[in-house]
């Protein structure tokens, strides 16, 4: 093995005379050998920069230090191959190859590493007892991205808003309610370790005054089911998100929703042999103090119908993503009930007021009124329990939860009961024939008196009922209802008092309003921005920059014009399902932000509509509250991938590496708001869809006598249809694909790669859909009938397989929403209206009338198994229909017909009751392989 002995002896010598850095144990210092107590590896971090030890196209580093093994990956180069046999391990390396004999388990060896003689080091470095695909990538991750110091974390907006924070660190759980809250979350994370992690609560004095976490080597472990790693946090919510940072860097481990896969615990070592921490430990900083989490909507999206087991779930993950400022909505309309009883309002006059269970979020925000209602006492009754329950956890973890305040929302019978009060009824929100049974909402301006009695009503009502509160509140009168006037001293003066209802019931409260208004509507100009950001004392407002990955406000508002804010990812509306996201941006856009200067940022958040998606983009964005510097995304993907399986495949490096550089590299700035036509079918006359092919038609063509044709052609600049999102090559994703399916023998045990397969192997076939409608419709378009027939048949069968992959993973299923829903209802009644409420959000949203129909139609739409056979199917195969019966008859195509069947055939399913699985039937890996060999194998030859 050559002149190991020499070789350590060369690197200790180097790394013990070398002391820089060793005032900061943080996580770039991550892998320190214990040669010296005291120094982390700067000489690696160095010859990392100067490119030290190597030929120009070599690729690693060995170094063995006393027998303890550092190994670093310079990346070089983007592919490396990796093969893990039980009795031997070979890396190549281009043109170098490292041989390695394994010690008892298959996952250790040894080997050296020849190379030339370079500025005085030795030719051959070597590496011993490493467990080498674990610290391959944790090392990998550390010092590649974090070797540089850390920054200075303080903002303007963390000084604006320090009296909140010590007030909030004063009122915070006992540390040994948040230590047991730690502890449970633990043992129903991964019972096996529950003994193999001992929790404490530090003060921030030990960091610096920042919230923080610590890992260290248990003092005491002996191996006997005693604990061995020792985490320190400044709340339960650090200790948490400590162990998850361990899980992931030290165990090569992986935590997900449930429903987009779940956990990979498989690589973490057996209790008692868990991987140990360097001597010095491990001390990992905020860089800001607050990390959101939700959006106004997703209370409706997504929470509508959880019980306490799904909301125990999701707190936990919270914790674990260490978030610690989670909006808290729910059972807010009991609240409202006891309130507005003292302003001399019945509970059956807010029968009108309230939405129905699915629809609370936009009857909350004012867009409508008793859509989807009434809602039943029993309902009212369930939910403020349910509320309790969710407060009392979040605030044992140390969590500070955003309550609700007064937006000037109010039920029409206040104007009868008051009719002196400045009370406005609001416009249309996306009614068909401004309906008012739904629309039309009523806005009490702020600068009546009565406003800030019925605002310190509600905040008073919620500290009667919880106890207590963070003191800081959400309200969002503004969010996509313009103000009556835009003359900035109005617009000041209606703030000032929105302002001052929250204080007149909490006198330390703050304000926490979305910024979506700010991205969207073009009111908003700087005088204005400038009139309600400042109308409020400093300090006492922050606005969260609700969609900073894709449009930060941040940047072009000068900071929010001082005035603190938190960094969010919107990403998702909705919840449709849809790979997508922008990693480059979340890996850098929130460390941009907080080093930009003049900075008021004083937090990041995760803002998006709907959850259970894309878990990739939540992983990494939960980091970023405590990344200190931009991250290395293509090495953090290479090790997302790994942890993600639990096992190191190059094929799927590759695939992940196709899927970093085109799903989620959307760079065009538009929002992805889920268009494919199998989940949104195009509502309009086939004649006003442009087919590209068109044009390129002979001009003998052009001028036949079909009629269908010469509108085809003369109507393209009145063209209605909005095509679907497309931001990359779908033939990379094929790509892609086909390495997934390469790959899947090794891997079809993990349930997280049964997720990713089918979500990617749905993606192509998705953006395949979208190709053969257009085909379809050419056909139309020319009078191939032969060709509609043909096509229109292929494209149904598609929807039906694609139906059958989904039903694969229980992620992907109709059932449980809808199961769901009937299992909060108290009888039969209340079934029946939950569960319309349910199938409603995903399809038709809103009302229609028998021709026209909702203008928010498919907003909700989703890939679920049950919802594809018996909804999307049946509905584009009456458009076929249609089109055949046009050119059979040679007469237009019949829109106004289409409409009503396809309109009737929405409300007739929005009124069943027909049950779907909640259990994933299928193999995925199986199901996936025959679909891409039937449509995506060779497309043309198929098909066209």
């Amino acid at each position: 093995m050559g002149d190991v002995g020499n070789e350590s002896a060369i690197a200790d010598s180097a790394i013990c005379d070398d002391s820089a850095y060793c005032d900061d144990c943080g996580a770039e210092s991550a892998f320190r050998d214990d040669v010296c107590d005291d120094s982390p590896a700067t000489l690696l971090r160095r010859w990392l920069l100067l490119g030290v030890g190597f030929t120009n196209d070599s690729s690693f580093l060995f170094l063995s230090l006393a027998g303890k093994s550092v190994f670093i990956r310079s990346y070089l180069h983007t592919h490396t191959h990796y093969t893990h046999k039980k009795y031997a391990h070979f890396l190549r390396l281009h043109n170098h190859y490292i041989y390695t004999n394994p010690f008892d388990s298959p996952s250790t060896g040894s080997g050296c590493f020849h190379t030339p003689p370079m500025a005085g080091f030795a030719s051959s470095l070597c590496f011993s007892s490493i467990t080498v695909v674990m610290q391959f990538w944790v090392l990998l991750f550390l010092f590649g991205i974090n070797w540089v110091p850390v920054a200075d974390s303080s903002t303007l907006g963390v000084e604006y808003i320090s009296r909140l924070l010590e007030i909030q660190d004063r009122e915070r759980a006992p540390p040994s309610i948040q230590i047991s809250a730690a502890y449970a979350a633990l043992n129903r994370l991964i019972p096996s370790h529950s003994s193999s992690f001992q929790f404490s609560i530090i003060s921030k004095d030990l960091c610096g005054g920042e919230p923080c976490f610590k890992l260290n080597n248990h003092p005491a472990v002996n191996h006997d089911g005693s604990a061995e790693i020792l985490i320190s946090g400044t709340t339960g919510v650090e200790l948490l998100f400590g162990l998850h940072w361990y899980l992931k860097y030290w165990c090569g481990a992986h935590i997900s929703w449930s429903k987009t896969g779940g956990a990979q615990f498989s690589s973490v070592p057996k209790s008692g042999s868990l991987n140990r921490i360097q001597d010095a430990g491990i001390t990992m900083k905020r860089p800001t103090p607050w990390s959101y989490y939700q959006n106004a909507v997703s209370s409706s999206y997504t929470f509508a119908w959880w019980d306490w087991e799904r909301w125990e779930e999701e707190i936990d993950w919270m914790a674990l993503q260490g978030i610690n400022l989670p909006l808290a909505f729910t059972g807010q309309e009991a609240i409202w009930q006891k309130v507005f009883q003292n302003f001399n309002i019945s509970a059956p006059d807010l029968d009108d007021f309230f939405g129905g269970p699915a629809f609370l979020a936009w009857s909350r925000m004012g867009n409508l009124h008793g859509w989807g209602g009434p809602l039943p006492q029993s309902w009212l009754d369930q939910q403020l329990i349910l509320q309790k329950k969710i407060l009392a956890r979040m605030y044992e973890f140390g969590m500070n939860p955003v309550l609700p305040a007064f937006s000037g929302n109010v039920p029409a019978v206040l104007k009868s009961v008051y009719p002196s009060a400045k009370i406005t009824r609001l416009g249309n929100w996306f009614t068909v024939k401004s309906d008012p049974r739904w629309c039309c909402t009523y806005l009490l301006d702020a600068t009546d008196p009565l406003f800030i009695e019925i605002g310190r009503a509600f905040i008073m009502q919620q500290l009667k009922e919880y106890g207590r509160s963070s003191h800081i509140y959400n309200c969002d009168t503004f969010d996509e209802n313009t103000p009556p006037s835009d003359d900035p001293e109005y617009i000041s003066s209606l703030a000032a008092a929105i302002f001052r209802g929250m204080e007149s019931g909490d006198d330390r409260a703050v304000w926490l309003m979305q910024g979506w208004l700010f991205t969207d509507d073009p009111f908003w100009k700087p005088p204005q921005m400038k009139a309600l950001l400042h109308s409020v004392p400093v300090g006492k407002l922050v606005v969260l920059d609700l969609y900073a990955e894709v449009k930060p406000v941040w940047a072009t508002s000068e900071q929010f014009y001082g005035v603190p804010y938190v960094w969010c990812m919107l990403h998702n509306f909705a919840g449709n399902i849809e790979m997508y996201g922008i990693v480059d941006s979340v890996g850098s856009g929130p460390i941009d932000a907080r080093l930009s200067p003049n900075s008021t940022m004083v937090g990041v958040g995760m803002s998006m509509e709907g959850i259970e998606q894309n878990p990739i983009i939540y992983d990494l964005m939960s980091e970023m509250a405590f990344r200190q510097d931009r991250v290395d995304v293509k090495t953090w993907i290479d090790m997302y991938a790994q942890r993600r399986y639990g096992l190191f495949v190059p094929s799927i490096q590759d695939a992940w590496n196709i899927l970093y550089h085109t799903v989620y590299n959307c760079t065009d700035g538009l929002n992805d708001k889920n268009r494919d036509v199998i989940v949104a079918f195009p509502d309009v006359d086939p004649n006003s869809i442009f087919t590209s092919s068109l044009l390129s038609l002979p001009r003998k063509h052009r001028h036949s006598n079909n009629r269908s044709l010469r509108r085809a052609i003369y109507q393209q600049s009145s063209n209605s249809y909005t095509h679907p999102h497309l931001w990359y090559s779908t033939s990379e994703v094929i790509r892609a694909l086909q390495l997934f399916l390469t790959s899947g023998n090794q891997l079809s045990e993990s349930n997280t790669f049964r997720y990713d397969l089918i979500d990617l192997t749905r993606q192509a076939l998705a953006k395949y859909a979208n190709q053969l409608l257009l085909k379809v419709v050419e056909a139309y378009q020319l009078g191939d009938l032969h060709a509609v027939i043909h096509r229109s048949q292929k494209f149904l069968s598609l929807v039906e397989d694609l139906d059958t992959l989904l039903a694969c993973h229980d992620g992907f299923l109709l059932g449980p929403w809808l199961k769901s829903a009937k299992q909060l209802a108290q009888n039969d009644e209340q079934k029946k209206q939950f569960e319309w409420n349910a199938r409603t959000q995903i399809t038709m949203w809103f009302d229609n009338t028998e021709e026209e129909a909702s203008l928010l139609r498919d907003y909700g739409n989703k890939y679920w198994s049950g919802l594809l056979r018996d909804y999307y199917g049946p509905r584009a195969a009456i458009y076929f229909k249609f089109l055949i019966q046009s050119l059979e008859s040679g007469d237009g195509f019949r829109l106004r017909q289409w409409r009503k069947e396809w309109i009737k055939l929405t409300n007739d399913w929005q009124n069943r009751s027909n049950v779907f699985p909640t259990k994933s039937t299928g193999d995925a890996l199986n199901v996936s392989r025959r679909l891409y060999k039937k449509y995506l194998e060779e497309p043309d030859s198929h098909e066209f």
